[in-house]
């Protein structure tokens, strides 16, 4: 054999196995990043070959599955009630990455999770028969929380206290995701919910955190009794009204100007949000007790997961005493969402004891057998005791039969609240938001609730924003139908 062949023979040698080594590199290193990856429609074309699991509410499916017409996408998803139930589902989309409960879910909504394989599955390889998902969702307390927050713009959490169930999670305005199902249809509809000014695809429940404003007093309050500063909810405060912020001149006013709020007892401060009192307490505590004391209720948390990961609520550190003194009712940048203070509730209403709040009570195979049962695996810790539980049940009383918070007044209940009205925009220049967080106590049934409500905005007028007048409506409604 001349060189140039013997040459031109080794070369030829190398490119084989150049390309045997690049096919084995693709096939057991590169090949599963491949078929997982977002833009194989292969992946759509698995998925959507046949319908999806379900989500249930109270043994009922709020999805489906639709034949497709002309697609090679041969099913789409389709929803039940899907405006009122979109806070907890999101969607399952043949354009877009799944969210809320079919995002986490997917896997086994589709037939994919290793749980769902028989032996028979594994040897053929073929997908398993798809799963469903069982809420603790109550629909009559999210049909009620849906319809009284109505046409305004905001967002309701209902949770069961002594289990950490949650009955509700609402968010207005709300969407269609059956609108997104479709990949045909689902760019315009996109775009269109993207341009909306109202936001609909905001999860205002878990996912958007503003200023609580007053009902954040609450969380003062404990600290405040957990720590010894006062004795009792009846013991009179040091809170000269008014309370000058620590190194400025601005004083700290009180909305209702005639309440007696001078050295106020934390129940007539919470009776009449005192905004001195809490302010001043804060201040004495320091940010470092009162940041502990939030954070044991849940702020600060950026893993806090229902199964939907929460967006963090915040207390912020790094303040000067006049910054501390803001908090203290709710401001500066303390923030929370619907669920956050609906936990402080709950906590308070199960004697000090926060059980952790999920939206999934089991996960299960197509023929029902129990995957895993999310009710037998929630964390409780205690976050007050009980004594400071009991005195903060007390004046959260108060509230609602001689304070702020009387429109949650509830015949045949025991009911506890506090109100807020959060500032926002720089001085206070846009329309404020709108809060309240209760616990009611059926004098019957021994049923018991843990609700919040935020109302970021609504068409009333400005004089008529408050948390009473907005937002303890709503709570009423949810705590009514969940108590019954």
């Amino acid at each position: 054999m001349n060189k140039t062949i013997r040459r031109a023979s080794v070369f030829a040698l190398l490119l084989v196995l150049a390309l045997l080594v690049r096919a084995t590199w693709l096939q057991f290193y590169d090949g599963q990043a491949l078929a997982d990856d977002n833009d194989n429609r292969r992946n759509a074309i698995a998925t959507y070959s046949r319908p999806l699991g379900n989500i249930i509410v109270a043994g009922d499916a709020i999805t489906g599955s639709a034949r497709t017409k002309g697609s090679d996408l041969a099913y789409k998803r389709t929803y039940k009630d899907g405006e009122l139930y979109a806070a907890v589902t999101g969607y399952a989309s043949q354009a877009y990455a799944p969210t809320q409960l079919e995002g986490i879910y997917k896997d086994l909504l589709n037939g994919t999770d290793n749980r769902l394989k028989t032996v028979m599955d594994t040897v053929t390889g073929e997908r398993a028969d798809p799963g469903n998902v069982l809420t603790t969702i109550d629909p009559a307390v999210q049909k009620a929380a849906y319809r009284a927050l109505g046409d305004k713009k905001g967002g309701a959490v209902a949770i069961d206290p002594k289990t950490g169930r949650i009955l509700a999670a609402v968010s207005t305005p709300s969407y269609d995701p059956s609108s997104l199902t479709d990949a045909s249809t689902a760019g315009k509809a996109w775009k269109t919910l993207n341009a909306d000014k109202d936001k609909p695809l905001t999860n205002r429940a878990l996912r958007q955190p503003l200023p609580p404003g007053s009902t954040f007093k609450l969380v003062v309050a404990a600290a405040a009794l957990e720590d010894g500063l006062y004795d009792s909810v009846d013991q009179r405060t040091s809170s000269p009204d008014p309370y000058t912020l620590p190194g400025t001149v601005r004083p700290l006013e009180n909305e209702n100007k005639s309440a007696p709020c001078k050295n106020a007892s934390i129940r007539v401060a919470l009776q009449y949000s005192c905004n001195n009192v809490f302010g001043k307490m804060a201040v004495d505590l320091g940010q470092d007790k009162v940041k502990a004391m939030a954070e044991k209720f849940g702020f600060n948390d950026d893993e806090l997961d229902v199964p939907v990961r929460a967006y963090a609520s915040v207390y912020p550190s790094g303040m000067d005493k006049a910054q501390t003194a803001l908090t203290g009712i709710g401001q500066f940048d303390v923030t929370a969402t619907p669920l956050q203070m609906a936990m402080v509730s709950a906590a308070i209403a199960n004697g000090g004891k926060l059980v952790s709040p999920h939206m999934v009570s089991q996960i299960t195979d197509s023929g029902g057998d129990v995957l895993k049962d999310y009710d037998d695996s929630t964390d409780t810790q205690e976050i007050i005791s009980s004594t400071t539980a009991e005195q903060l049940q007390s004046a959260m009383e108060t509230v609602v039969k001689d304070g702020t918070g009387t429109n949650a007044l509830i015949d045949g209940a025991t009911v506890g609240g506090k109100t807020g009205t959060a500032q926002h925009g720089e001085n206070n220049s846009k329309t404020p938001y709108a809060w309240f967080t209760s616990y009611g106590k059926s004098d019957s049934n021994g049923k018991e609730v843990a609700v919040a409500v935020m109302v970021e905005q609504s068409d009333a007028a400005r004089s008529e924003v408050s948390g009473n007048g907005l937002a303890a409506p709503v709570a009423k409604a949810m705590m009514q139908a969940a108590l019954k």
